[in-house]
């Protein structure tokens, strides 16, 4: 008995899909069972997913927003901000030292050491207690004598010679907005407190906590008021600081673009990397703090040298070379 040809068996697909398996397809075509299958499934999978994005949107947008910060009105929040390299464009005592320098409060061949000093410091990222030591000394042998009020009115002179064209506006924008908010804003430098304190006025801020040089009837000693704000006594000045006005540091913010101020960074609820160094920016990834880099030449915020630092790195001397140049006379 011959079977028929396979073109004529009834229920045949000439495709290859078997008889059983034909609810596969709704219509012959040139493709398999599986391919059609797979193409529906996928063409389902997508019209289900897109629903359910578009779903997320919907809540995303009438869910509750992110909650803004800073928080207006809350007055037991304030901001703190490190100066160099945050506030401003390189180091406020680089300026200042080339605006003694220009009253002749020292002379040229007096930087050289100096300068090299502060050179190491920001090639390599990190301070030789040493030379932190002699420049301290040297800067304080600079000021012995003279009056703070003439100090002052020098600084006044000086922000506006070196310094108010170096102010990033990006982290200006971000002190207004807690000034806007209510909030206290304050300047923790390591700079001198009378600098710092010009700073803060002329950029409308609340005040500034720097380093304290002694004076007696108003003319500088020579000496310092415990040590430089640096450091761990940035963080304690702040915590000092935030008893007396009554603060809730949990709720404050903080700003720095140095390694140094993690004991400061680290006393508040709201941590900002500013132009960070090598080892805050790593510090800050691995505990999610907020950065924001408002620095232009990566090389040069690499190496974190100001943009104009050229003679400014060198007449920024308020210097140990001066200590030097008096000992030896």
């Amino acid at each position: 008995m011959s079977l028929p040809s396979p073109d004529h068996r009834p229920g045949w697909n000439p495709y290859g899909t078997p008889p059983r398996w034909g609810w596969l397809t709704r219509r012959g075509r040139s493709a398999t069972a599986r391919s059609v299958l797979a193409g529906e499934a996928a063409a389902e999978a997508a019209r289900k997913t897109s629903l359910q994005l578009e779903q997320e949107r919907d809540e995303e947008a009438t869910g509750p927003a992110e909650p803004e910060f800073p928080v207006a009105g809350d007055v037991h929040a304030a901001a703190f901000f490190d100066l160099d390299n945050t506030v401003m464009q390189g180091a406020a005592i680089f300026h200042l030292g080339r605006g003694l320098y220009k009253r002749k409060f020292f002379q040229r061949r007096e930087l050289a050491r100096f300068a090299w000093q502060q050179t190491w410091f920001r090639l390599a990222g990190v301070e030789d207690p040493d030379h932190m030591q002699d420049a301290r000394e040297s800067a304080l042998s600079i000021v012995k004598g003279h009056r703070v009020s003439e100090l002052m009115s020098i600084g006044e002179e000086i922000y506006d010679e070196y310094m108010a064209g170096r102010i990033w506006p990006g982290t200006r924008a971000l002190a207004q907005a807690h000034l806007d908010a209510g909030q206290k804003v304050w300047l923790v430098t390591a700079a001198p407190v009378e600098t710092a304190t010009i700073i803060a006025r002329r950029l409308g801020l609340t005040g500034a906590l720097g380093t304290v040089a002694e004076s007696v009837d108003g003319v500088y000693t020579g000496k310092l008021v415990g040590e430089p704000l640096h450091g761990p006594a940035k963080a304690e000045a702040v915590r000092a600081l935030a008893a007396a006005e009554g603060l809730d540091l949990a709720r404050c913010a903080a700003y720095s673009d140095s390694h140094n101020d993690i004991p400061m960074l680290s006393l508040v609820g709201h941590p900002y990397a500013i132009n960070p160094d090598a080892k805050l920016r790593k510090h800050a990834k691995e505990r999610d703090w907020r950065l924001r880099d408002y620095r232009t030449g990566r090389k040069a915020a690499k190496v974190g040298i100001p943009a104009a630092a050229g003679l400014g790195a060198v007449a920024g001397g308020t210097a140990a070379a001066v200590a030097l140049h008096r000992r030896r006379r």
